[in-house]
């Protein structure tokens, strides 16, 4: 499954390669890193014992506003990037992961935001005989996020130039399979960059009024779908199913806001059930509770060409057994094969703790 994560995302970046037909302008860069493992659970403070290091490689195109959405987000870069990170614990071990990225310029482009997503490889995940201590990762391969915020300086030296700043990454297998805590990295970051072109077009300026482009209210519909499995450790990877209606308004030509309904149906969460019943918990479980949640959320897409960042807010009007808490949060991206068909890749979590990595295909009419 979180192979096809990689894929699904490569595919992505693809089609927005080939959609552009002006001649290409490409620039590198590589930054080292030191931090430390944020506490966002109480369980992983064992895993954090030392200042995880590393490096990130990136290979960027540029854009110069030929198209309109480049023109909207003031000219971005994207890309691919790989990410190696020690964590500086013997239990956690190491990860190689490799993403999509977009970066972003504010203040003169000398501050740049980028935003990454992708999959990582790592080296020690949990193990009931050999590493039973990582309950952070209970697969090798993990979903991954990051973010830098630097600032930089282009073209000092013959394209060679410098940035710096703040950064994040995330690992997380969406609990696929159990245990899976996650961890959270903040990072110090220095590096260099190098432009492969070294006489650049002019910026094409962005005219007046682009930000418009409203439409009409319409409504979809979405399903949702993959494994995951309970927090009880080998109670096996079972299949889920979401089906999904929404409304939705866009706003301009970056937003859209969603008013939406979804059924969730989760083998995991009804062999959880039965494991609380048939152990004698004493928590007033008996083996008869529905598993089946009924869901109500407000979203909001921030649309970058065909791709979209999407995230929601939902609360389960049908909640028969108490698990996790009755509000969720859905976040990740989307993409508009046409007009009409998108599929997505989401994490849905309860607070800080994720429940499911959902693969999504949908129709807007």
């Amino acid at each position: 499954m979180s192979k096809s994560i990689c894929v699904i995302l490569l595919l992505f970046c693809f089609t927005g390669y080939t959609q552009i037909e002006t001649k290409a302008n490409y620039s590198l860069d590589v930054n080292n890193f030191y931090g430390t493992v944020l506490k966002h659970n109480p369980d992983i403070s064992h895993l954090i014992t030392g200042h995880p290091s590393g490096v990130i490689f990136s290979f960027q195109r540029k854009t110069y506003g030929e198209k309109e959405w480049q023109r909207l987000y003031n000219h971005p870069d994207y890309g691919f990037s790989f990410i190696y990170q020690d964590l500086d614990n013997e239990f956690l071990g190491e990860q190689f992961g490799v993403f999509i990225h977009y970066n972003f310029y504010f203040f003169n482009r000398l501050l740049m935001l980028r935003v990454g997503q992708g999959g990582s490889y790592a080296t020690k995940p949990y193990d009931e005989d050999n590493n039973f201590r990582n309950i952070a990762y209970g697969s090798h391969l993990v979903s991954a996020t990051y973010a830098l915020l630097n600032f930089k300086k282009k073209n000092l030296i013959s394209g060679l130039g410098l940035q710096a700043g703040l950064g994040i990454i995330h690992y997380s297998n969406g609990n696929i399979k159990a245990p899976n805590k996650s961890t959270n990295t903040l990072l110090l970051n220095a590096g260099l960059t190098y432009n492969l072109d070294q006489d650049e077009p002019e910026y094409i300026k962005k005219e007046k009024g682009l930000y418009k482009g409203g439409e009409p209210l319409s409504y979809g519909f979405v399903f949702r779908g993959g494994i995951n499995e309970s927090d009880v450790v080998g109670s096996g990877r079972l299949p889920f199913y979401t089906f999904g209606a929404f409304l939705d308004k866009r706003l301009n030509k970056k937003s859209a806001i969603q008013l939406g309904t979804e059924l969730f149906f989760s083998k995991a969460l009804e062999r959880f059930i039965d494991f609380r019943a048939v152990d004698a918990f004493n928590d007033g479980t008996t083996g008869d509770e529905d598993s089946k949640r009924l869901g109500v959320f407000l979203g909001h897409e921030l649309r970058i060409h065909r791709t979209s960042v999407l995230t929601q807010v939902g609360y389960y009007a049908y909640y028969p057994y108490d698990f996790e808490g009755q509000t969720y949060l859905r976040a990740g991206l989307q993409y508009y094969f046409t007009k009409n068909i998108f599929g997505a890749f989401t994490v849905r979590s309860h607070a800080a703790k994720a429940e499911a990595m959902e693969f999504s295909v949908g129709y807007r009419l």
